[in-house]
């Protein structure tokens, strides 16, 4: 069994090797749409200090595993760790969002931004990922994750979220030899943060590119291709003696799954927006594909949510290199009980496209 792991399905998927069932998980599966979580976050006061204390960050990535039988663990942070640490000062706002205090407005920003270390300025999210280890024995894999360059630039310039990110978009077309500066400081900080979840334990890796669907082709390839490249280059892609596999999901990244997989992913995260019969018809024999249900099926009725995993997995058809999820996290509204319909029926009805 690869890395002495109780289960390893999602791995071998990822791997594209053959499989007894297809491998589920979800986005944001440790989150609000869990009484639990809701209160283990009670208990920490607010979202950034469950972030940043290991042992509850640990106990809520382990919370819908104790629910579900699920494929994964993915390691309970946010996105916008690396920002913080770059001294941008994360607040997380109720029924608003992230907000940051020292948002980037000029070229002189960009040039003062520290490196963070992970081990130093973010060991709180490698303690994490060691005590999720440890608390997993083995049970299953342990995604660890961040968000592309582009995506946290765009937090970072606009100053939390954002409709129609006017603010980086007039430094892309005005000023690009300054955004891709920030992107390429971003891109070392995630680096260096990613091969430390890798060394701490995280057994896959996965890349959020939440906002590229919002560049022209032109630009995405530019502006958050090109940096996420950079990212699979330097990454550390064995562990002691096992192969690390990435997936890099961008939402809304219909036109270009192509160049998506020509970078030497071993994944790609599909949103719901796409067919996955007809792109696993173009790139599916290249890498896994990951997805895609939409999140909001799970609103539905048993009976509905069923139909759409079985269709999913028709479309899919026969054969290892499909890790189901969701096409987007899964949402605070969603009672807990579809999302385990959702997870029962995955594995009840891929039986009949695997034959080990």
């Amino acid at each position: 069994m690869l890395l002495e792991l109780k289960n390893d399905r999602l791995i071998k998927a990822l791997l594209r090797q053959p499989v007894d069932m297809t491998p589920v998980w979800m986005m944001r599966q440790a989150g609000r749409y869990l009484p639990e979580y809701r209160a283990t976050r009670a208990q920490a006061g607010d979202f950034i200090t469950l972030c940043q204390t290991p042992d509850l960050a640990c106990e809520v990535t382990l919370q819908p595993l104790e629910r579900y039988p699920l494929d994964a663990a993915i390691l309970f942070s946010d996105i916008l760790t690396i920002p913080d640490a770059m001294g941008l000062g994360l607040q997380l706002i109720e029924s608003v969002g992230p907000r940051f205090d020292n948002p980037i407005t000029s070229l002189a920003d960009i040039q003062n931004l520290p490196i963070p270390d992970p081990e130093d300025d973010l060991g709180y999210v490698m303690d994490a990922v060691r005590l999720i280890r440890k608390a997993l024995g083995g049970r299953v894999p342990l995604i660890g994750f961040a968000g592309s360059p582009w995506t946290l630039a765009t937090y970072m310039i606009e100053g939390g979220s954002s409709k129609d990110f006017g603010k980086i978009k007039k430094m892309l077309y005005q000023e690009p030899t300054s955004l891709h500066l920030l992107l390429s400081r971003v891109a070392k900080a995630v680096n260096l943060y990613l091969n430390a979840q890798i060394n701490a334990g995280a057994q896959v890796i996965m890349l959020f590119d939440t906002w590229g669907g919002v560049l022209t082709p032109a630009a995405y390839r530019a502006f958050s291709l090109a940096y996420m490249q950079q990212i699979l280059d330097g990454l550390q892609r064995e562990h002691a003696g096992h192969k690390i596999p990435v997936i890099l999901f961008t939402k809304g990244a219909g036109c270009w799954i192509e160049a998506i997989a020509d970078t030497g992913c071993d994944a790609v995260g599909l949103d719901w927006m796409q067919d996955i019969g007809q792109v696993r018809a173009k790139i599916g024999d290249r890498v896994t594909l990951q997805g895609n249900l939409d999140p909001a099926i799970l609103k539905a009725n048993p009976d509905v949510i069923r139909s759409e995993v079985a269709a999913i997995l028709e479309s899919y058809g026969k054969g290892s290199g499909h890790v189901f999820n969701l096409g987007h996290g899964i949402t605070p509204d969603i009672d807990p009980e579809n999302a385990g319909v959702f997870i029962d029926a995955v594995h009840a009805f891929s039986k009949q496209y695997h034959n080990s």
